[in-house]
Order: C-alpha cells, then structure tokens, then sequence
C-alpha cells in the first residue's frame, strides 16, 4: 500500500516544483511520509504522508484517495487539505485550529508536513537570504506568526509519551528561523 501510494503521488505531482527551490515537488511528500515511516507510525498514515497535498495541489479529489487506499487515509489527507477558497490567514487558522483539537494522527501529520517545509525554507533563507519571503504570498512576518502559532497549539491534548521527536525539531526550527 505505501509503494503505491508513493506511486500514485509520483503520478499526481509530476512537472510541479516546490517554490522556493524549483526541485521536484515529490521530494516533499516523499520526506514526509518518510518521517512518519521512522517514527513508526501506521501503514496509512505514511500512506497519507506520501498523499497529504494531492487533492490540495492536483486535479484529484479525495474520492480518489478513498477509493484507491480506503476512508481512514481518505479522512486523514481531508483533515489536512486546506480550503482554497478561502483567504491565506483563513486557511492558516484552520491548519492551527486542527492542530489544537485534532486527533494524534492528523498532528503528526501536520507536523511531519510543517517541519519539512520549515527545514526546506530554511536551506533557501541560507542560500537566497531575505529573497526567499519573495516566493511566497505572505511575508515573514505572516510566516512566523503561522508556524509560531502551529508550535504553540501542537502539543495540545498530546501526553508526553506521545510526542514525537521531530515535535521538538519543528519547535526548533520555529526558533532558528523566526528567532
């Protein structure tokens, strides 16, 4: 089921490159469901890992999703697709707003997500200094108060013995890059 839900997001993503960089946009989802793999975390939530921006990003839908790797992984990409109907602080809150009341899975999720994003803008902030805010609709000011935002709601409802390390890696890189 991984295997194919690795191929199925190859499929979905192809020709499309990640903003900041231009590398294949795969390389993320491929990331982040590699991440939840590690952590040891179940078949479908790295099968969401590798699925979590098709229905955002793709002309799939999320019956799509269901009908090829089942409702739990279906449910899973859902709670994490954003709305794009909605403004960016719109859409923005809602991530935040899930991230506080959701379910472990959609958090670690999440988090596999915002952390690798957050890893990969940090490379380019190395590499193209202040520029890099250029690539993308909101600026850092609107970035830090978003990632800031998912580090301080992410624990919530999380006992300590369900934490994943790489929690800790995102607050850490919320710090290095937003100070």
């Amino acid at each position: 089921m991984k295997q194919a839900a690795k191929m199925f997001a190859e499929i979905a993503h192809d020709g499309q490159t990640r903003k900041a960089s231009g590398t294949p946009y795969i390389t993320h989802p491929v990331r982040v469901a590699q991440r939840l793999e590690t952590s040891g975390f179940s078949d479908e939530l790295v099968c969401a890992g590798y699925l979590h921006d098709v229905v955002e990003d793709t002309p799939y839908e999320i019956e799509d999703i269901k009908d090829q790797f089942g409702s739990k992984v279906a449910a899973l990409v859902s709670a994490h697709t954003e709305d794009k109907s909605k403004s960016w602080e719109g859409r923005k809150q809602d991530t935040i707003d899930t991230v506080k009341r959701a379910e472990d899975d959609v958090k670690y999720l999440i988090i596999a997500d915002k952390l690798d994003n957050l890893l990969s803008m940090e490379k380019e902030l190395n590499r193209q200094g202040h520029k890099l805010w250029d690539h993308f609709h909101s600026g850092f000011d609107q970035q830090k108060w978003y990632n800031q935002s998912i580090a301080a709601n992410m624990y919530t409802g999380l006992p300590d013995h369900k934490v994943p390390a790489y929690f800790q890696e995102f607050a850490g890189a919320v710090k290095r890059v937003f100070g």
